[in-house]
């Protein structure tokens, strides 16, 4: 039982430092919004999957996901644009945007599938604050136009 106590208190204490430091999208503010969205496409919070449509709020941690024949746009609140083809993984891994602070970051993993990104506030600002990673390297953004394709790992028997 003290031990359980002590973990509360510490995830308390480490969530307390991640509010002061400027991370308050982990407490719930979303970072984007899904604009479009063809055929079927779902936005992934913290274990909770919600079938995406114009307007659903993405997170910090919000896994985006298309099926096979969908595709999916969302802009987030630094005017970045990300748009899905079919059958795409990406996960919102880092994100901050308060510039007055000089507080810009833009950390995303590109699992599967394909992603045209065109960069908001926070590339302008501070280029080397965005990057996407995917299984095979990290993209740097240093444009304001990229467009990723990621193959799904093939199974080898």
């Amino acid at each position: 039982m003290i031990s359980m106590f002590r973990k509360l208190l510490t995830t308390g204490a480490i969530l307390g430092l991640v509010g002061t430091a400027g991370f308050s999208y982990a407490q719930g503010e979303p970072v984007g919004f899904v604009k479009t969205v063809s055929g079927d496409a779902w936005v992934v919070t913290a274990g909770q999957s919600v079938k995406a449509q114009a307007r659903t709020a993405v997170f910090l941690g919000s896994q985006l996901k298309t099926a096979k024949a969908g595709s999916l746009g969302v802009t987030f609140k630094d005017n970045t644009m990300m748009s899905f083809g079919p059958d795409t993984e990406l996960t919102v891994d880092e994100y901050l945007f308060a510039p007055a602070q000089g507080q810009l970051k833009l950390g995303a993993r590109l699992d599967k599938g394909s992603l045209n990104y065109v960069s908001g506030v926070i590339a302008k600002l501070k280029p080397d604050a965005v990057a996407v990673k995917t299984p095979t390297g990290t993209i740097g953004v240093r444009g304001t136009q990229f467009l990723a394709k990621v193959d799904a790992p093939s199974s080898t028997n």
